[in-house]
This record gives C-alpha cells, structure tokens and sequence, in this order.
C-alpha cells in the first residue's frame, strides 16, 4: 500500500470511526476537549503505523484501543487526582488488556451504541451557541478537519477553530454530565440535536453563500448522523421523520441543477432523475415515525410534505390541497415566519396567488424577516403571476441584493428582468380584461364600467401598450364621446376611468395618471335625500363592515364634515381627549360613537393619515409625503374608494338599490339636526358651512 493509499484510507475511516471513538473516550474522561487529543493521538499514531504494517482488520477497534491506552497513561500520570479519579484508573487497569483487539472489538460493542447517543446529545447542547453546537458536531462525530467545516460554511478557519474552543470551554466550565437525558428534558433536547442536524442538511441542499447551490459533503454528513441517531433511538419519531424529510430532499439533488450549475425549480424537474432508493428510504422512515404512534411532530409533518411532491409523476399531478392541510397542522406546532412564508406558498399553489398573496404580505412586517431573501422572492413571484410585474421586479431585485449565493442572485436579477419586459408589453385590452375580472366587482359595476372601458379599447386601440396611453389620449376620448351627456353620465365614466387607473397603478404597471385632464363635474340634480334615522340606526348596528369603514361613517354623521375635509385628517392633528381633530383650518368634532371607534383605528400609529388605502403604492406611484403614513408605508384613503365601498355597503338599505353617497351622511345628519331645532350658527359652528343661506333647508 502506497502512502497516499494508506492516508486515503485513513482519512475514510476516521471520518467512520472517530464519533465512536470520541465518544468512548469521553464516558472514560468525562471531558470532551480531552477525548478529542487522544483520539487526535491515535490518529497520528495510524499515520505514523498503517502505511508499513497495513490497515487493521478492525481499524475502529484499533483506533479505540491506542486511543484508551493514551488515557489511561494520562490518569496515571495526573497529579492532582482524587480518589475518583484512582478508582477510575485502577478499574481500568483491572479490565482485559486493551492492546488486544478482540478485547476492545468486545469493549465496543459493549458499549459504542450509548456513548455515540451521549456525544451527539453532549455536543448539541442548547447551552452552546447554533454556530458552536453545528461546529462541534461537525468536528466530534462528523471526522471534518477544521478547515474543512470552514471551506464548507465558507467562514474563516480562525473562526471555525474558536468557535469549537469556546464550545468545548463551556462544556468543560459547565460540567454538563455526559448522558441521555431523561423524563422532560429530553424532549428540549432531542429537539436542540434535530436542529443542528437539520441545520448542516439545509446548508449543503441550499447553500446560503458562494458559487455552487449545493454543498453535497453536508448533505450526506447530516444524513449519516441521522441515520445513526435513527439506530441509537428507535423511540422517537421525530428522529425518524427528520431522516426521512432529509432521505426525500436528497433523492432531487441531482435534478436541482443544470448543465451549467444553474437552478432548476422543484416544478420544472426531470423527475426521472431523482433517486428512487432515498425516495424508498424516505417512504420506510416516515412509516417508521407513524407507526410509533402519537400526534405528529413538525419533522414528521414536513417530512408528509415531501411525500406528497415525491409521489406526483409530474408537478401537475401534486396534491397541493393535502400540501397546504399539512402546512396548516405544522403552522399550529410551529408558528415561525418562516413555516408561514411556506404555508403561503402552499396556499398559493392550492387556493391561487391573490390567496398567498394575503399570507405574505403581513410577513413583511416581520422583523426576523428582513434580511431573509426568500421573503421578497416569494411575494415576487406571487406578484408576477397575479399581473404585477413592475412590483414583481422590484421585489426580485430586492432579494438578489440580499442572497449571498452567486447563482441565486443571477437567476433573481433574469427574472426581475423578464418582469420590467413582460411589464412594457401588457396592452389595453389585456389589462381591461384582467380589471373586470376582478371577483370584486358586482355585474352593475362591471357592466358600468366595462362600458367605459369598451369605448377606450374602441378608440384607443385593442393593442397599445397600457405604459403608452396618456392623459391627453384619455381626456381627447372622453370629450368626443361624453362631452354633451349629463354631469351624472360624465361623472361615472370618470369614475370608471379613475378606478381602472388606481387598480392598474397597484398591479406595478408604469402609466401616466389617465384620469387628470377630466375634472368632475358638478351636479345640477335636485338635493340629495336625507337617510331616515331608522337607515342610520340600521348602518350603526352592522357588524360586517372594517373598522376604518364603520368609523369613517359614524365620523361624517356626527361632525357633518365634507368627505374630503374627514379624509385630510391625519393622526397627529387629532385631540381624543376632546372629541376633536384639526383639518383644512377648522376642527371636526365628533361625538361618542367615533371617539369610541377611533381609538382602535389608529392603534400604534402618531403620524400619518388617520384613514389609509388597503395596500402600500407601488414604487413608480409614490404619493406626496403629506399623504403616505411613514409608520406603515401606506398612501391615504381616496374619496373614490371611500366613496365605491359605501354605496357597495348600503345596497340592500337604499330603497333605490343603487347605494347612498358619502354626501347623504352629513345631508342626513344636518337635516336630523334642524328637525330637532338647532338654529343655524350651530349647524355652521359644527358642519363648516360659511353662509347661513345654505342652511335655510335645514332650519326649522
């Protein structure tokens, strides 16, 4: 046998053995930092033998027996033992010679099985940093050099070599008992190893860092060691569903990149490629875990998961409803960000984007979010299929300046690309198309509003792109075709051309404000109708609209406000003590029902827009900082908007069927208030009318 052959070897077996032999060692020492120089000794002492004398036909046992032999001379030799430490010796010295092999075979096989249980409990012990506990494990029960644990966590070898010193330091200070823990600690235990376990698995599937997507010498490190813990503690099923979560992420690996390193999605997959024994070892781990009996743990349910992708043929035959039911059992054991970032792409998949979309966003308010580069990659995607491509890329590029993996952020830079191209090329036609289907809409405003739009597709053209239509092109359009109808038609094409407008700006799409050369139009029809008090007593007692709904509603009653002056309000300008918030140079008083309301609304906020929009601008639609709240990034609530939802709310009150307005609340409210007599410079101290001849309707 050659040198390199023999060190070769060497280095095969002790990336085999030395878990074992460490931990025989340190069930003799009680020290770790110590167990690791002997069996550091024995190594050496291989180096220096096999090479002339050949490989032992046991090395393991080989290994253990110099290794103990060194221990020994080192309790012998210590000068400060008590008496434990000579009962400990002389029990040893009274064992079999441990320079027969067979003698120690027996020894480790006595045993091994417990000590390498200890080992891996000792050296993910939640008293040590995430970074120790993986460093260690790696080093004591993985054979990895210290510069190899560095090159594959692409960290410095001082810092690699510190953090396994600090970890050994503290075990040492800290005398923590070489043991299987027992009775309730056991549970917090396991679930420390799983992690660090599962931890080296993620880092070698999906590495965080460097040139190359996967690390494959920590894929199979994590699944030897928990293959090993699956042999030490065939009780526990959560061992089990984590080795068979990581058996079934393994068998995809080599369809995971293509020829040039790139990334190939689980979606687009060959997946007569993945490999059909870890699939099998996966399927018999997981039955393993179930057979034990008992709820489900989060390692189990995720491992369900994996089954459900690796049963499907093809990615259209996967189960994504049985998907998104797991991920909903797991969010219940598990509520991390994380785990619902994943439950949303589930949903997404299961239910369509515009559901996931609903579970993402919350999360970006998510702290522990922020520097997660998924985050933005997810709600990217969700926004690319939902048609929001300019939002889309903004979202991609914002993940591609957090990824530090060099392949990863070149795939999200290409597709925040491809989202600004497929942005430039949506036409009219397709974006009206895509607006009156909104599940939003009910057929009277569609087929208002698809009647508004008919005529712009008509004149404008079916195929110019949404991005070149302009306010000029819009007004031209509306002047030739409405110019001469009724302020009332006028104002609902309007209307219809400002909604269209506000939803296309909020899919991303870069276009020019349509609606800005075409003023409203003031209506010549007689005064509004006052809604009874039996209306408004029926408004106050619905329990279905939102919060900022219902307050802004029982605001303009009892102050009598304009829409547009309670709309301006913002939460800084506003005196709750006293009934009372400064907008347009006048205050608006409100009385119990808003002060018990308003609270709630504004919780947490102390500047911005008291009333906000449903959703944050895109970034090419940034509104004035006098309307963006800065505590939440959203824009203030438009008088449309308003305006829409409240006719769509009081539908089955107006006898009509069409809805009231905004305007009939302060109308019902002044015309309730000159029924009950206040004289006019009361009704002009609380509505901000200026001239009393326009409240002689109202006066009694």
């Amino acid at each position: 046998m050659t040198a390199r052959e023999a060190h070769r070897t060497i280095d095969a077996v002790w990336k085999l053995e030395s878990g074992r032999v460490i931990a025989g060692l340190t069930r003799m020492v009680r020290d770790v930092g110590l167990a690791e120089e002997f069996a550091q000794d024995a190594l050496v002492a291989a180096l220096e033998r096999w090479p002339t004398s050949g490989v032992p036909d046991n090395p393991g046992a080989w290994l253990m027996a110099i290794a103990k032999r060194r221990a020994i001379d080192h309790l012998r030799r210590a000068e400060r033992l008590d008496r434990k430490h000579e009962v400990i010796a002389r029990d040893l010295e009274s064992q079999p010679d441990t320079s027969d092999i067979d003698d120690a075979i027996e020894e480790l096989d006595n045993e091994v099985g417990d000590d390498l249980l200890r080992l891996i409990f000792i050296s993910c012990h939640p008293i040590l940093p995430t970074a120790g506990r993986v460093a260690l494990t790696l080093r004591l029960l993985g054979g990895l050099t210290t510069d190899e644990i560095a090159r594959a966590f692409l960290a410095a070898e001082p810092t690699i070599a510190q953090r396994i010193v600090r970890a050994k330091r503290t075990l040492a200070e800290q005398r923590i008992p070489f043991e299987v823990p027992a009775g309730p600690e056991l549970a917090e235990r396991l679930a420390s190893v799983l992690e660090v376990i599962y931890l080296v698995f993620n880092e070698g599937y999906s590495a965080t860092a460097g040139d190359n997507w996967l690390r494959p010498t920590l894929c199979l490190e994590a699944l030897r060691l928990g293959r090993i813990l699956a042999e030490l503690a065939p009780g526990e099923a959560e061992v089990h569903g984590l080795v068979a979560l990581m058996e079934i992420q393994a068998s995809r690996s080599a369809a995971r990149t293509g020829p040039s390193g790139e990334l190939i999605p689980l979606a687009d997959q060959n997946r007569g490629r993945w490999d059909q024994l870890l699939i099998r070892r996966g399927f018999a781990a997981l039955l393993r875990a179930k057979q034990l009996g008992g709820p489900p743990g989060p390692y189990v349910l995720q491992a369900a998961i994996a089954v459900c992708h690796a049963q499907a043929r093809t990615a259209d035959e996967t189960d994504w409803a049985q998907i998104a039911a797991l991920y909903d059992g797991l969010v219940h054991l598990l509520p991390t960000p994380i785990v619902r970032l994943n439950q949303a792409v589930a949903v997404a998949m299961a239910s369509g984007p515009a559901a996931g979309l609903a579970l993402v966003d919350p999360l970006t308010g998510q702290v522990s979010l922020q520097g997660y580069h998924l985050l933005p990659t997810v709600r990217g995607d969700l926004l690319a299929k939902l048609g929001r491509h300019a939002e889309a890329a903004t979202e991609f590029e914002h993940a591609a300046a957090l990824t530090r993996n060099v392949p990863e952020r070149t795939l999200l830079l290409e597709r925040a690309e491809a989202a600004r191209n497929q942005t430039a090329t949506t036409t009219l036609a397709e974006a009206a198309d895509a607006f009156l289907a909104r599940p939003d809409l009910d057929a009277d405003t569609i087929r208002s509003y698809g009647q508004t739009l008919r005529r712009l597709r008509h004149d404008l053209g079916e195929h110019i792109p949404l991005a070149s239509v302009t306010a000029g092109q819009v007004a031209g359009m509306c002047a030739a075709a409405w110019g001469n109808a009724a302020a009332r038609t006028w104002n609902r094409h309007r209307a219809a051309i400002r909604s269209f407008h506000a939803w296309a700006d909020g899919q991303g799409w870069a276009i020019g404000p349509l609606a800005a050369g075409i003023d409203r139009r003031r209506a010549v029809d007689g005064p509004a109708e006052a809604i009874d008090r039996q209306g408004i007593a029926a408004l106050w007692a619905r329990t279905d609209a939102a919060l900022r709904e219902r307050t802004l509603w029982r605001l303009l009653y009892e102050s009598a406000a304009r829409a547009e002056v309670a709309l301006s309000l913002n939460v800084e300008d506003l005196d709750l003590a006293d009934n009372r918030g400064r907008a347009g140079g006048r205050w608006v008083r409100w009385e119990s029902g808003t002060a018990t309301l308003l609270p709630g609304l504004i919780m947490g906020r102390t500047r911005g827009p008291v009333f906000l929009a449903d959703r944050k601008p895109a970034p090419a639609r940034t509104p004035a900082a006098e309307d963006l709240c800065p505590e939440t990034g959203r824009r203030r609530l438009s008088y449309e908007r308003a305006e829409y939802l409240f006719k769509q709310a009081t539908k089955p009150h107006d006898p009509t069927g069409h809805g009231y307005t905004l305007h009939q609340l302060r109308h019902s409210r002044l015309t309730h208030l000159g029924e009950d007599g206040w004289p006019a410079p009361l009704l002009m101290h609380l509505s901000g009318h200026e001239n009393p001849r326009t409240l002689g309707r109202y006066v009694r």
